[in-house]
């Protein structure tokens, strides 16, 4: 008879870990208070217009591509991505414009042109993004932090000799700033720290690995919008067996003589072997496991950004953007002393706008776009919310207007908006931050809930507030690590 597993959420990462768990041979059902799978990756209608909520950038499909292959399925059946030519347009208010070609010697060539600075120390600095993956990705993403065995193993010990490599005694800004001179490259580098939350005058210079990704590795699009990557692999969990209950909110975790044995929702009790969290670690502690011993270092630990986000339908198309977009603030380093420092937000902040219907172009009406304008801001603390997006969207047209040298509020035709509350109430990040804890210091990696529960037995974690991190890849390994800890 098959053991059972209950997975509380069904985000990217519970649902790749239901698939893996079932696959395993458990019975896993998945409790979701939402009435619809996917936690922040999912996607609503406006009018027209067709937006995903959350999530918008692509890396690493062969980590989806795999639920399908450990399940006996051709991934090109079920799933479809297309590599992007160009990861970003990038603008700046003095004219300037540069395209990220994927092709690092065309990225590298267009920044020599543009920018000034010599082609080979940008490849020299891809380069660098390539060690930094092969040194650190083994130990960092792909292995628990919290076993001993992480660190006894080859991959352990060649990154022992090489720690002076790694950016672990430097920021990324400082980095950034050692190897380029003109300030907008080193701005474009220093962005990669939003991809966690972070502050790149902060933030120790290892999270450089992640321009690796995004240009040697590949950025990429789902064909039928991000929001695909939950449907399909919803489909193949719900096809392989596993059993989805939505609105359905876990009240408690039930814990017998130290050991998870099950849930409890709308009063009722439902008992499993293993349980597994997929909600935010910080909220899990606070509401389910409430009655339980509380990890208060982790949880004290600062929060990372949140975002503001307006869903426009804009009707009209501009052929000068791409799927992904930056238009950048003249001032990065008060920008994020407002988000980290002053809790608040800077009146000239970058602002990012994301437009898949340049690759789908049935996501809004005809000569229209579907404008996902984002800009970092600070988690919730209590700010007057309503007053700062209503200076923040004044801001963020006018920057859009002398940017592109348009009228944008007369374009808008359709707009919904997502604040750090909201963010917080819709998918349970606690204080609306993005991405868990921050990573603006050196131990930040290890100040992450292990995959594990260390008081409970049978209690796991999975998602982006505990190891290795937030976004889509580092979801789906949670899930992957998270698994390989749990035996038949």
């Amino acid at each position: 008879m098959s053991k059972k597993t209950i997975v509380i959420g069904s985000g990217i990462a519970g649902l790749a870990a239901a698939i893996r768990l079932q696959t395993k041979g458990y019975q896993v059902t998945v409790f979701e208070a939402n009435s619809h799978p996917g936690g922040k990756l999912s996607e609503f209608h406006l009018g027209g217009y067709r937006f995903d909520f959350g999530p918008s950038l692509f890396t690493l499909p062969e980590e989806v591509d795999e639920l399908f292959r450990i399940t006996g399925r051709d991934p090109k059946d079920h799933f479809e991505y297309v590599r992007l030519p160009v990861n970003c347009h990038y603008f700046w208010e003095d004219g300037q414009k540069l395209h990220a070609h994927s092709n690092t010697s065309q990225f590298a060539e267009e920044v020599e042109t543009k920018l000034g600075e010599p082609a080979s120390l940008v490849k020299e600095k891809l380069k660098h993004s390539a060690y930094l993956y092969d040194r650190l990705a083994p130990l960092f993403m792909h292995r628990s932090l919290h076993k001993a065995s992480t660190w006894a193993n080859t991959d352990a010990l060649k990154s022992y000799l090489q720690l002076n490599k790694l950016g672990l005694f430097d920021t990324m800004h400082g980095a950034n700033a050692k190897q380029f001179k003109n300030p907008k490259l080193i701005q474009l580098f220093n962005r990669y720290a939003t991809y966690n939350g972070s502050n790149p005058y902060q933030t120790p210079a290892t999270l450089n690995i992640i321009p690796h990704l995004e240009f040697n590795r590949g950025a990429y699009f789902p064909k039928k919008g991000m929001y695909d990557i939950t449907a399909s692999l919803f489909k193949l969990a719900s096809e392989i067996g596993v059993e989805f209950k939505f609105n359905s909110k876990v009240e408690e975790v039930l814990v017998k003589e130290g050991k998870a044995v099950g849930v409890k929702v709308g009063g009722d009790a439902y008992f499993a072997d293993i349980v597994v969290n997929n909600m935010d670690m910080v909220n899990a502690y606070k509401t389910i496991l409430k009655d339980q011993k509380q990890p208060k270092k982790l949880l004290n630990q600062p929060k990372s950004s949140s975002a503001l986000i307006f869903y426009w339908g804009i009707k009209q198309h501009f052929p000068e953007l791409n799927l992904h977009n930056i238009l950048f603030s003249q001032d990065y380093k008060e920008e994020f002393n407002h988000i980290f420092n002053r809790k608040t937000i800077s009146e000239d902040p970058t602002v990012y706008i994301n437009i898949t219907s340049v690759y789908k172009q049935d996501d809004a009406p005809k000569d229209s776009m579907n404008w996902f304008t984002m800009i970092n801001v600070p988690n919730n603390q209590g700010q007057d919310w309503d007053s700062l997006i209503l200076e923040a969207r004044k801001n963020i047209i006018k920057k859009i207007n002398r940017t592109l040298n348009t009228d944008i509020e007369s374009l808008i035709e359709v707009e919904e908006i997502l604040d750090p509350r909201t963010i917080e109430s819709k998918t349970s990040s606690a204080q609306g931050a993005l991405y868990g804890n921050s990573s603006n210091n050196k131990y930040a990696a290890f100040l992450r809930h292990a995959n594990f529960s260390s008081d409970i037995k049978n209690l796991y974690f999975c998602g982006g507030s505990v190891h290795p991190g937030g976004g889509i890849p580092l979801c789906l390994l949670s899930a992957k690590i998270m698994s390989k800890m749990i035996g038949f």
